[in-house]
């Protein structure tokens, strides 16, 4: 399937009641299972880590980390592996757990409109949109890359 120039391919990642539209450049891979180990002193949302490709990926629980409810169990779950686009060579991949596999789109370039209706958005949230007719949200990276270091920080 051919894209024009003025389209963005884009994955959208089930979480919770929520949508994450995310670029298709950031996810690494969606495994379909893999056991999530435990990590002593975690929050809630971020539930352990998988060993993948000899990393340990930390994984998240996204609506728990927004405080949007909470995602299915690890052992029930889907995991998309993303890449940490900021550089950061000892955290340079974390995962998200989903539901169902994840489904590649193609956003126009004008064709992601921004839902002002929130005043106040979800920790992790970035912005709230509509495309074509559904609703997703654009995660904030860097703040969740952020809580993830810290989280870890904490814990050690």
């Amino acid at each position: 399937m051919a894209h024009s120039n003025d389209e963005i391919r884009g994955v959208l990642v089930q979480s919770g009641s929520d949508r994450l539209l995310l670029p298709n450049a950031t996810v690494a891979e969606v495994l379909s299972r893999a056991p999530v180990v435990a990590m002593e002193g975690m929050p809630e949302w971020l539930p352990g880590n998988i060993d993948w490709h000899g990393w340990q990926v930390p994984v998240i629980a996204f609506s728990q980390l927004s405080g949007q409810g909470s995602d299915v169990a690890p052992e029930k779950s889907k995991i998309v592996v993303l890449k940490n686009l900021d550089g950061d060579e000892r955290l340079p991949y974390f995962a998200l757990l989903t539901p169902s596999f994840p489904r590649l789109v193609s956003v126009p370039r004008d064709g992601l409109l921004a839902d002002a209706t929130e005043q106040e958005l979800p920790v992790g949230v970035q912005v709230r949109v509509l495309l074509g007719d559904e609703t997703a949200v654009l995660p904030d990276m860097e703040t969740i890359h952020r809580m993830i270091q810290q989280a870890i920080a904490q814990a050690a």
